[in-house]
């Protein structure tokens, strides 16, 4: 987030460092099955106090991540896809009702505690695409009304893009994803861009249709 040298891509994340407007937290190991609980608890917190904290909010999350823990991406895509499923079956708040419940809509997005975030994953499996690369499982969830912000003026927002993506093709040994794409528009899938594999693949369907269907039987 400091280098200057070699610089992150994501401009709004490093000015939100630089700025201390972003908040962090610590879970535990993603196999303790209190990891989910916990990061509700982040959730929930975050949720109430992000207003406060600036126009460049994030919630960063670490996970304790065992060493001998050698997955590679799938398998962290897989970990990843298991907590934010997991943590929506304890949501407390109904799921906002202008938000679609099917992530093939291209209008849904990830929500908690009546609050609409973008989510990114960082993984210590990642190698070509050093922008998603952490030493632990890391995620930074960015409220929808941050996101919304930034974009009020198009013409700072597109010349921001236009350097964030030069910024990723220094960074990154692989080329720019090709899901990575603009909230709203009739083919873009917000759940495609959380979690991005070190190559140009992507699965197929989105889990987090398996854990909405769960708890909507369970509520039944």
């Amino acid at each position: 987030m400091t280098d200057v040298q070699h610089p992150f891509p994501c401009i709004p994340a490093t000015l939100g460092h630089k700025l201390h407007q972003l908040r962090f937290g610590f879970l535990p190991s993603f196999k303790d099955p209190s990891s989910i609980r916990e990061l509700a608890e982040a959730l929930n917190e975050f949720s109430e106090i992000y207003h406060t904290t600036g126009p460049y909010a994030s919630l960063v999350l670490f996970y304790e991540t065992p060493a001998d823990h050698l997955a590679n991406v799938e398998e962290y895509e897989q970990i990843f896809w298991d907590q934010l499923g997991s943590v929506s079956q304890i949501d407390q708040r109904p799921w906002p009702s202008h938000i679609p419940n099917n992530p093939e809509d291209s209008l849904w997005e990830f929500c908690f505690h009546g609050e609409q975030y973008f989510v990114y994953c960082g993984t210590p499996a990642h190698k070509n695409r050093q922008s998603r690369y952490f030493p632990y499982l890391m995620l930074a969830i960015t409220p929808r009304s941050v996101l919304v912000e930034f974009n009020q003026s198009k013409a700072r927002a597109a010349k921001i893009k236009s350097q964030i993506r030069k910024r990723l093709a220094n960074y990154d040994s692989a080329p720019a994803h090709p899901d990575l794409n603009t909230y709203g528009q009739d083919d873009n899938y917000e759940w495609k861009q959380y979690f991005l594999r070190d190559d140009d693949t992507s699965i197929w369907k989105c889990p987090f249709h398996r854990y909405v269907q769960t708890k909507n039987e369970i509520e039944e």
